[in-house]
C-alpha cells in the first residue's frame, strides 16, 4: 500500500470535538477502502496567513495514511464536499515519520523555553 502525509484545514467555528469527528469520519471511508490512518496529530486553532471563505482562523489536522490511492481519492471527494473543511493537501511519501512532527516538536520546545525565546534569563548584548 501507498503511503501518504494529509493535512486539513476546519473552519474556525467548529469545536475541538468536531474536527475529532470528522477525523473519525475520514478513518472510516478509508477503512472501507482497505487503507488506515497510522498517525492522527491535531495541532490546534492557528491563524491563516490569508482569509479562506471568511476565517481567519482554522483547526490543523496531520494525519499519516497508509492506503490504496482508490480509498484516497475517495477521502478526498468526500472532503470537497464537506463544508466543515477548508483546504486539504496530500502528498505520497516514501516512508512516514516516525514521533511527534516539526509542528509538535515547536510546541514542546515553546513549552520548555517558558515563551522566552530560547534565552534561559541572560540579557543579550546591545549593539550600536
Amino acid at each position: 500500500m501507498a503511503l501518504y502525509e494529509h493535512i486539513y484545514l476546519a473552519r474556525q467555528d467548529v469545536s475541538q470535538q468536531q474536527v475529532e469527528e470528522l477525523t473519525a469520519q475520514l478513518a472510516e471511508i478509508l477503512g472501507q477502502g482497505g487503507g488506515k490512518i497510522t498517525k492522527n496529530e491535531y495541532w490546534g486553532l492557528k491563524g491563516l496567513s490569508y482569509r479562506i471563505r471568511k476565517n481567519r482562523k482554522a483547526h490543523y489536522t496531520l494525519l499519516n495514511i497508509e492506503a490504496p490511492a482508490p480509498a484516497v481519492a475517495e477521502m478526498e471527494r468526500q472532503m470537497r464536499i464537506n463544508e466543515d473543511i477548508l483546504r486539504f493537501m496530500t502528498v505520497r511519501v516514501d516512508e512516514l515519520e516516525e514521533g511527534p512532527s516539526a509542528m509538535m516538536q515547536k510546541r514542546d520546545r515553546d513549552d520548555r523555553d517558558g515563551g522566552r525565546g530560547g534565552f534561559s534569563g541572560e540579557r543579550r548584548p546591545r549593539r550600536f
